[in-house]
């Protein structure tokens, strides 16, 4: 925690040495300037509700992310006919930009929150399903072996002795997972949508507002390091535990 304190510390006196340079308040404010803006959205109330409309977004896809990835991705490592069948969609979906998702879903669906949080699940689905796929393809055959001789179900299998093993490509893709989707869930507000933190910097950008930008950059960063620090890394960390007892 320290080393990280540090760090964070250092990325501040960076940010500071050049807004010193710079000398322009209105392109790079220095960090203090930011107390002002942010204490005045807060007391408005505008900073909190964008903020939880944002991370309302950001668990929705993460949660239809990796259900449906998980899923995906046991099933194309464990059956190599499925996994042929499916691959090349996989690689299709897995160069398609996101912008490109997001202004489809926008057109067919239209401008609403379905077509924001399908557009970010689509863009994560098949991040989530490659790493699982490769989780699946490296599973332990004596394991394997061990569940056939006791006749195990396949819900004790699948329970005891595949999800285990699948802990740390699970623990690996929410990590990646929430990294990529709150970023993805930006661009559609940015581009879509009437609340959340993306609307706001699009909003301050139109009106040139690089403190309020940073407001609500920081906000939500701010928030999303504590849910990583927090929650994910222990979480991945426990989930490799039994591998180096």
């Amino acid at each position: 925690m320290i080393v990280r304190l540090t760090s964070l510390i250092g990325l501040l006196a960076l940010w500071i040495i050049a807004a010193w340079i710079g000398n322009d308040p209105e392109v790079l404010p220095m960090p203090g300037a930011l107390l002002g803006p942010f204490r005045a959205e807060v007391a408005s109330g505008a900073l909190p509700y964008h903020l939880a409309m944002t991370l309302i977004r950001v668990a929705w896809a993460f949660v239809l992310a990796m259900s449906v990835g998980l899923a995906l991705g046991l099933v194309m490592g464990l059956c190599p006919r499925v996994d042929k069948w499916l691959d090349p969609w996989l690689v299709v979906f897995l160069n398609l930009p996101a912008l490109v998702l997001i202004v489809l879903c926008y057109l067919w669906i239209g401008l609403n929150e379905t077509a924001a949080i399908v557009a970010v699940t689509l863009n994560k689905i098949p991040n989530v399903t490659t790493i699982i796929r490769e989780g699946a393809r490296a599973l332990d055959p004596d394991l394997r072996a061990m569940g056939q001789v006791y006749r195990m179900s396949r819900r004790s299998y699948l329970r005891h002795v595949i999800l285990p093993q699948l802990a740390p490509f699970i623990a690996a893709a929410a990590r990646s997972g929430v990294a990529v989707i709150w970023k993805i869930v930006l661009v559609a507000e940015f581009l879509g949508r009437s609340s959340g933190i993306g609307f706001q910097i699009h909003l301050y950008f139109q009106l040139f507002d690089v403190a309020h930008v940073l407001v609500y950059s920081l906000s939500f960063i701010a928030v999303m390091l504590a849910v990583e620090w927090l929650l994910l890394q222990p979480w991945e960390r426990r989930a490799r535990r039994w591998r180096r007892a």
